[in-house]
C-alpha cells in the first residue's frame, strides 16, 4: 500500500516514478544535445532530438513538471558548457529558453498533444532565445539589418530544422505508439 501525500492525495509512488522517467528525460536530452547534426557558428545547433525529451516530460506529466525539467536542464547545459555576457542573457538562453520547452505540458490531454505540445514548445524556446539574440547579440546582424529579423532568422534555422525533423520522426506510427506505451507506463 502505497502512502498518499495529504495536500495532493497523490500516492508517494506516483512523485517517485515522475521524478524518475523526468531524469531519465533529463538525461537523453543532455546525451542528444552532443549529437550535433548541424552547428551554427555562434551557438545553436542541430541536435539528435534533444529538445523532444523535455517536452515530453510536459506532454506526459503536465506544464509544471516540464517547464522545471527544462529549466534544470538548462542549468545543466550552462554548467557544462557556459556563454556568459551578463546574468540576465544567462537567464534567457537557458532556464527560460529550455524551460519554455516544457509548455508543450499544457496540452497533454489533447488530440495530437504531442506534436502540438512540441510544437508551442520549440515556439516558446525561439522567443527567448529571439529576445536575448536582440539585446545581447544585435551588434552582429549584418550592417542595416534589424536586429530583430536578424535575431529570429539565426535562431528560427536552427530550431526549425530541428523540429521538423522531430516531428517527421514523430509522425512515424511505431514512434508514436512507443511514445503512447512509455507515456501509460509513466503514469
Amino acid at each position: 500500500m502505497s502512502q498518499m501525500n495529504v495536500v495532493t492525495g497523490r500516492s508517494a509512488s506516483s512523485a517517485v516514478k515522475k521524478l524518475v522517467f523526468s531524469a531519465m528525460g533529463i538525461a537523453l536530452a543532455m546525451v542528444t544535445s552532443y549529437i550535433k547534426v548541424w552547428e551554427m557558428p555562434m551557438g545553436g545547433s542541430v541536435t539528435l532530438l534533444s529538445m523532444l525529451f523535455i517536452c515530453l516530460i510536459g506532454y506526459w506529466f503536465g506544464a509544471r513538471y516540464g517547464i522545471l525539467a527544462g529549466a534544470g536542464f538548462g542549468i545543466l547545459q550552462f554548467v557544462i558548457d557556459p556563454y556568459m555576457v551578463s546574468l540576465p542573457q544567462v537567464l534567457l538562453d537557458y532556464p527560460l529558453a529550455f524551460g519554455a520547452l516544457g509548455l508543450s505540458g499544457f496540452l497533454h490531454n489533447r488530440k495530437y498533444g504531442l506534436q502540438i505540445g512540441y510544437v508551442v514548445g520549440v515556439l516558446g524556446r525561439f522567443v527567448f532565445s529571439t529576445l536575448s539574440g536582440v539585446v545581447f547579440f544585435g551588434a552582429y546582424a549584418p550592417e542595416g539589418m534589424n536586429p530583430w529579423v536578424y535575431s529570429s532568422l539565426y535562431q528560427g534555422s536552427y530550431l526549425g530544422a530541428e523540429g521538423i525533423i522531430t516531428l517527421m520522426i514523430l509522425s512515424l506510427p511505431p514512434v508514436t505508439k512507443a511514445l503512447e506505451t512509455i507515456k501509460r507506463q509513466s503514469l
